[in-house]
């Protein structure tokens, strides 16, 4: 099955680093013609794709960038609204301007980019939105309330959003990455001890890459793609599949340290 993106008008918030970066690189491969919406750039930014400031929680900032995107690109046949941060504290400790904060880029910054690019794909009579959700949306970690609560609501926006946009055409998904070590997270930077635990909530026991995200967010704005709406598609390598999905490495013999699909360790016998 070929995904024809190519002279497609897609539209990254966030697409300046991490796994948005990698979305953008991967979609402008593919011929499509991006616009990353993003707060900074680093130097040397690509002359291949739009690159637009934008403050996602800020509803100016929001319809100046996308009406800048409509002048320069014509149009905007996909949304992806993949900008987020992160905000982590226990409850009791949490400081309410950083639990607003998380809501307000989270789920706000998705409400503002999807209202604002409404009328373009009306007009249009197609589109395609695309949002950034979170496998904590579904089983939320300890001292992750702003996060999941934030994440848990984009699922439900893009469901009432995708009814709403039915008729004209326009499909409204929403994706949960599993763990993709970048800046918000600090993965990569964890001990190994504690890199083995999360590894081992993994059925898929490596690392997510931003090209595995890119994969399904390529499908959802695609063709192929056209009958699918308000679902949320879990990208995070069957993190939610099984409780201990380990054991099934120490069933088969496996090196838990190697990537899913190393060979079999010799019998510990020999």
């Amino acid at each position: 099955m070929e995904l024809d993106l190519h002279d497609r008008v897609i539209v990254i918030t966030g697409g300046a680093r991490g796994i948005g970066r990698g979305v953008a690189d991967r979609m402008v491969a593919e011929g499509a013609r991006v616009a990353v919406l993003d707060l900074a750039f680093p130097d040397g930014e690509p002359d291949d794709r739009a690159s637009i400031r934008c403050d996602v929680g800020d509803p100016g900032s929001v319809a100046d960038a996308i009406a800048a995107v409509v002048a320069r690109l014509g149009t905007i046949d996909v949304l992806v609204n993949n900008a987020g941060i992160n905000v982590e504290g226990l409850v009791e400790d949490l400081d309410p301007a950083r639990f607003k904060a998380c809501l307000d880029i989270n789920v706000g910054g998705v409400f503002l980019a999807s209202q604002a690019v409404i009328p373009v794909m009306k007009a249009a009579g197609r589109g395609r939105i695309i949002n950034a959700a979170s496998f904590a949306a579904i089983v939320p970690s300890v001292a992750s309330a702003a996060y999941a609560a934030s994440k848990a609501a984009v699922v439900q926006f893009t469901r009432v959003l995708a009814s709403e946009l039915g008729p004209w055409g326009i499909t409204v998904n929403a994706y949960a990455p599993g763990m993709v070590p970048t800046a918000i997270n600090g993965f990569a930077e964890m001990t190994p001890a504690a890199q083995d635990r999360l590894l081992d909530t993994l059925s898929l026991r490596r690392w997510q890459t931003p090209d595995d995200v890119a994969d399904v967010i390529m499908f959802l704005a695609s063709d192929a793609a056209g009958y699918i709406t308000g679902a949320l598609i879990d990208v995070s390598g069957g993190k939610l599949a099984t409780q201990i999905p380990a054991k099934a490495y120490e069933a088969a013999g496996l090196d838990r340290q190697a990537p899913a699909g190393a060979r079999k360790q010799e019998s510990r016998s020999t």
